[in-house]
């Protein structure tokens, strides 16, 4: 079951048909035989053709009135593609960024969950365990985060999938990983470690006020493509967009130093009580710690 919670506090328990196919597919042997195919990257890619197909057109009017998507918020309605619909943009405003430059803000619409990062590098997603080396690919890094906090920000099908910078700052050339494509459903973190296995890209982004952050894109089940559109080394704005995905649920990662941040006291708590909070790309997740006076 999908355990929902908002800012403000009201919750939301759910299982859709999506969910009980995911969770079917991840623990029934018939499924699982199935998904050895599902999650390569030729059937991702095959999906994402069809998708950029004029027939797939005919799949966006349902989509939008099952999930309720106010169309009139976007920069147009009419689209080529279920993939032209899927990488709709909003109109200017739709998305305020937090302004104070001690704010931390979310880069994308989704649900998130905040985890510490143990000093042996493991944390937990749900009740699944995780390691900043496995992640990263990268042991010299890893070390950087130890002690810090891993922001897991899970987009769903229905979530604006464009996201942006979360602080001004100096980034740095893209490092891409690549995998297979599982879902990022936790029906599938329940019994795979998905967040090692999937293709992912990330950025260190050094940042006056937050440290440097390591800001992480994961692919998902017919996510083939993340789209970034500054790939190497640049000066960036907060608030600015950074990339967006193709068609389907994925997920960014946020990886925090050590004292640097103090997480809103919501998210953690709503984490540690097993609940996703819903955000909002631009909107504040937290602060940064002011350095102690002598």
């Amino acid at each position: 079951m999908m355990k929902y919670i908002d800012r403000k506090g009201n919750i939301t328990i759910e299982e859709n048909r999506q969910d009980k196919f995911l969770r079917h597919l991840y623990n029934d042997w018939g499924g699982r035989l199935c998904l050895k195919i599902i999650i390569q990257p030729f059937v991702t890619r095959l999906g994402g053709w069809f998708l950029n197909t004029r027939l797939s057109a005919r799949m966006i009017s349902g989509f939008v009135e099952r999930n309720h998507i106010d169309l009139s918020s976007c920069t147009r309605q009419e689209f080529a593609s279920y993939n032209d619909f899927f990488t709709r943009r909003l109109k200017a405003g739709q998305r305020p960024v937090a302004a104070d430059d001690s704010v931390l803000v979310s880069p994308c619409d989704g649900k998130v969950t905040v985890s510490r990062i143990g000093s042996d590098s493991r944390f937990y997603i749900k009740d699944t365990l995780y390691t900043l080396e496995r992640l990263l690919k990268n042991k010299k890094l890893a070390e950087r985060y130890l002690g810090g906090y891993a922001v897991i920000l899970r987009l769903t099908v229905d979530d604006y999938h464009h996201y942006c910078y979360v602080a001004d700052g100096e980034k740095s050339p893209d490092v891409k990983i690549p995998g297979v494509f599982h879902t990022v459903n936790p029906a599938a973190n329940d019994v795979c470690q998905i967040y090692h296995e999937n293709t992912r890209e990330y950025c260190l982004l050094k940042t006056e006020q937050f440290g440097t952050i390591a800001m992480m894109e994961v692919g998902a089940m017919m996510v083939g493509k993340i789209t970034n559109l500054k790939p190497g080394a640049c000066e960036v704005k907060k608030g600015e967009e950074k990339g967006y995905f193709e068609f389907g649920g994925s997920t960014i990662v946020l990886l925090l130093q050590h004292g640097k941040v103090r997480m809103d006291s919501d998210l953690i708590e709503n984490s540690e009580n097993g609940y996703e909070t819903i955000v909002r790309m631009g909107e504040r997740i937290g602060k940064c710690k002011l350095p102690k006076r002598a």
